[in-house]
């Protein structure tokens, strides 16, 4: 009652005069005086009103404007004017107890009815100067609170009633489409497809033409107009407007909802000059040659960047190897649409080759790069020369990392330009490696391959590889020395010595192989279109032979010595899966027998295949092998040397060298005391000719990871040394292939065309890489 209280003694002596204005301030400071000393928390514990500190501005900080509420010249018209000998400024303030005894005998009649809202809630009780009064109850206005509360009964109770549909966890959704007007005319001007390229970056198109609410669809169609901006910018349009709109449908729900977006590109902007800050050049319009921009053409921002990158690329094409593209400047005017294109351009010194340095782990010394690179000192530099060391370095397959990068040297040449030398910096990998492989093909049977390799076991790039052959029908071991870019670039010398056990239907043969040979060919990491190899051998093999005289297979030991001589070439774009291009190789080998006397044969063959992409799946293959023994008769040259066909890399549908001609021999897997045997008696052995040939044509089909094939093969071995083309047996079939990195795994299944007596009647062939 005494916070009521004090309230209202403030209100009536601030309308009554200033003194009582002073008398209510100073009496309100001492109450919260007293409050605060009481303590700032009630019994609760919680925080009363003021109890919080309020902390000051920190110095120096200005405090916000005060928006007067009346002016002072109001303020003082309001109050009286007081006199300077007025006796009431000196007089003693009055208690609280004496102003509520004189409040009440200067207002007897006042009681509870005739309080107003300026009296609020003084009552003559409060007055009279008893601090303990009884207050009596409130004073009752309204008359409806004095009327009796109704029965319960007599209130209507009705149940609260749910929508059937309604879920908490139903998301409502607001469907629309899209209207894009406008494009119509700047589509035509352009070299890309507007439109097509604003609906593949639009939000509204990317969201499935539904939203949570119109205000998400307000905010697409905001994002979408600064996009459709953005896109006639990048082709010229600078001053294009986008007006954006969202329509009802006639629908009773308004929905679908349209999303409208009105373009209109303007006049589309040209260059009208073009101007380059550079240093003089030789020649001396080699940077304007190179920026394929022209006065006159709409200003495009791809275009833009595309000509600065050629300029970029070009310079150090042609010795200038330090070029640096500064910003461009476009200045557009408004009135004429067009504007003035200002490219500044830092050259850098003309330069030449100097030396090679190299740096870091190093794999091998600057002199081993300099034989790997197609430049001398004193070439004008070119980028391109860069490059094809730096993918020449890689190929080596010895590094982890490896950079190539010219460096300024200040040393001048007589024509003024600069040598700079060539820095590698080698991060030498593992030198060694395993490798494996296997494959499977009827008639050859399941064989696996692994090798060892040391890459650079005698620097620079001295290989040292262990090889070793496990089969059903095939065994051996080697071990090879080789020399990559030996003395000069890609060329390769290899030393080999490997022994052998073969044992196929056509012959059984024990064999040890010396030989050497120098090539320039090609490797998965740098594939050439010209190849080449010769060399020589050494070859010491026991082998069974069949005797016509005796009617069955001796043992005969063959020494043969043999040059070697190949060249290629290959348009193809993949060694191990091409689409496309064409291959043509032909191998030549002068060798002879030399035992009993030295007689002299020559071995050929020519092997072609072509590759016809059609469209992005689907690649035409083709193969023609051609190959012939002249100067021997066949009984006289060793049968491991003889022309055999038939298998996974000849013709498919028959076993390994099951083509040509064949002889009966006893089968050996025949038992005639055995009352159950099932097998032949007698069986049919190729040996093989000295003539062959082979063709055969496939369609290839990919989709994505995967491919499939079907193919037809044909092909024959001839008794004489002429490849005629008669007598061609056939085969055909059906293949699957999985794509890899390293190219494609392959698994074929072909039958034979007109089944021969013994032959098999379909053959299976995994492998590595396509069949050609």
């Amino acid at each position: 009652m005494a916070v009521a209280t004090t309230g209202f003694i403030f209100r009536a002596r601030l309308r009554g005069g200033l003194s009582g204005l002073v008398i209510a301030v100073a009496w309100l400071s001492a109450q919260t005086a007293l409050a605060q000393d009481d303590g700032q928390q009630d019994d609760e514990g919680e925080l009363e009103a003021g109890a919080i500190p309020v902390p000051s501005p920190p110095s120096g900080a200005g405090l916000p404007p005060v928006e007067e509420i009346i002016s002072d010249e109001e303020f003082s018209n309001e109050i009286p004017e007081l006199g300077e000998d007025d006796p009431e400024l000196q007089s003693e303030l009055e208690s609280i107890e004496e102003f509520e005894r004189r409040f009440a005998e200067e207002n007897p009649d006042a009681d509870a009815d005739t309080f107003t809202a300026e009296t609020s809630l003084l009552l003559p009780e409060l007055v009279d100067g008893d601090r303990n009064e009884e207050i009596a109850d409130a004073p009752i206005r309204d008359t409806e609170l004095l009327e009796p509360l109704s029965p319960l009964e007599e209130f209507e109770v009705r149940d609260i009633e749910f929508a059937e549909d309604a879920s908490d966890d139903e998301v409502l959704t607001v469907e629309y489409g899209i209207a894009l007007n406008g494009l119509e005319e700047a589509d035509e001007q352009t070299e890309i497809d507007l439109a097509g390229t604003f609906r593949g970056l639009s939000a509204l198109e990317n969201n499935g033409g539904e939203v949570s609410n119109v205000a998400m669809l307000a905010a697409r169609v905001e994002e979408d107009s600064f996009l459709l901006q953005r896109l006639l910018r990048s082709e010229g349009w600078y001053d294009a407007k986008v007006e954006t709109s969202i329509e009802r449908s006639e629908a009773e729900n308004g929905q679908p909802l349209t999303a409208i977006l009105n373009a209109a590109p303007g006049t589309r902007f040209v260059f009208s000059d073009i101007v380059i800050e550079a240093q003089p050049t030789t020649p001396t319009d080699l940077i304007r040659e190179n920026l394929a921009l022209q006065v006159g053409e709409p200003i495009i921002a791809t275009r833009v960047q595309g000509a600065e990158a050629q300029v970029a690329v070009a310079l150090p094409q042609q010795g200038y190897p330090f070029v640096k593209i500064g910003q461009r400047d476009i200045l557009l005017d408004q009135e004429t649409s067009d504007g003035v294109y200002t490219l500044s351009v830092d050259t850098g010194p003309r330069a030449r080759f100097g030396r090679f340095t190299t740096i870091g782990d190093l794999a091998f010394d600057a002199e081993h790069i300099g034989v790997l690179a197609r430049f001398e000192r004193g070439e004008l530099y070119d980028s391109h020369k860069v490059d094809d060391l730096r993918d020449a370095l890689v190929a080596t397959g010895l590094f982890n990392t490896v950079t190539v990068q010219p460096e300024q040297t200040g040393e001048v040449a007589e024509d003024d330009t600069q040598f700079v030398n060539i820095a590698v910096e080698q991060n030498a990998g593992p030198p060694r490696s395993l490798g494996a492989s296997a494959g499977f093909g009827t008639g050859q049977g399941f064989l696996l391959e692994g090798s060892w390799t040391h890459r650079n076991l005698f620097p620079p790039e001295g290989a040292l590889i262990a090889s070793a052959v496990l089969g059903t029908q095939e065994q051996g071991a080697g071990v090879t020395f080789r020399r990559s870019n030996a003395d000069r670039r890609d060329r390769t010398i290899e030393i080999g010595l490997n022994a052998s056990h073969t044992n196929y239907d056509a012959f059984e043969a024990f064999t040890g192989r010396l030989g050497g040979l120098i090539s320039y060919s090609s490797t998965p990491l740098w594939q050439k279109r010209f190849t080449f190899a010769y060399g020589a051998e050494v070859i010491a093999s026991v082998e069974e032979s069949f005797d016509f005289d005796l009617g069955e297979r001796v043992d005969r030991t063959y020494f043969i010595g043999a040059l070697t001589g190949q060249a290629g070439f290959d348009t193809t774009t993949s060694l191990l899966d091409p689409t496309s291009g064409f291959r043509l190789r032909a191998f030549v080998q002068p060798e002879g027998s030399l035992q009993d006397g030295f007689s002299p044969y020559v071995r050929g063959i020519l092997d072609s295949s072509a590759y016809f992409p059609i469209g992005d799946s689907i690649v035409l293959a083709s193969r023609l092998r051609v190959g012939s023994i002249q100067g021997v008769d066949r009984s006289d040259i060793a049968p491991s040397r003889r022309f055999y066909a038939g298998g996974g890399g000849s013709v498919r549908g028959f076993g390994f060298q099951q083509l040509g001609p064949k002889v009966q021999e006893r089968n050996p897997d025949f038992d005639p005391d055995d009352p159950e045997e099932t097998a032949d008696e007698f069986e049919l052995n190729p040996i093989g000719g000295l003539a062959v040939n082979e063709v055969a044509a496939e369609v290839r089909y990919r989709f994505g990871d995967f491919g499939v094939v079907g193919f037809v093969d044909a092909g024959q071995v001839y008794e004489g040394s002429t490849p005629d083309f008669s007598g061609l047996r056939y085969g055909a079939g059906v293949g699957g292939r999985y794509y890899t990195n390293f190219g494609p795994l392959r698994f074929d299944i072909a039958m034979p065309l007109d089944r021969q007596p013994g032959e098999s009647s379909f053959a299976v062939y995994i492998s590595i890489g396509q069949a050609f």
